[in-house]
């Protein structure tokens, strides 16, 4: 069966960055699902998946703009570690969408721990595949 708008998605995939290091990956775990069509996924990978049917292997680079957009230092900021409280083991590389005054929703990165602060990029997306349980 093609994959057509409407259509529920399921696709193991591995996500490395530059060097080849695995970022994510669902080995191990079940595949991917999502609506096609839907804007739940990054665009630059929803629209290599237009077409391709069941057993279609591939590699993709996804440029920024397709992805999570563009790298916004601006979009950096230190918080009180406190407002991550009901967060067990926080840890560098952990993930969450909070809303955004607009109404949008902002993914923010922890990228640094300090005892008192915790430092995190957000940038405004327009999907996302996967986040941390409970956020």
């Amino acid at each position: 069966m093609e994959i057509t708008k409407d259509r529920v998605v399921s696709f193991d995939y591995t996500l490395t960055d530059d060097e080849g290091q695995v970022l994510d990956s669902s080995e191990g775990r079940d595949p991917l699902s999502y609506l096609h069509g839907s804007g739940s996924i990054i665009p630059g990978l929803e629209s290599e998946l237009e077409g391709k049917v069941a057993g279609d292997q591939f590699e993709l680079t996804v440029d920024p703009p397709d992805g999570y957009g563009e790298q916004n230092d601006s979009l950096q900021q230190n918080v009180p570690r406190e407002q991550f409280a009901d967060v067990d083991d926080l840890e560098v590389g952990m993930q969450f969408r909070v809303p955004a005054e607009d109404g949008s929703k902002i993914v923010i990165t922890v990228i640094e721990l300090g005892d008192e602060e915790v430092t995190i990029d957000g940038r405004r997306t327009r999907a996302w595949p996967r986040l941390w349980p409970g956020r």
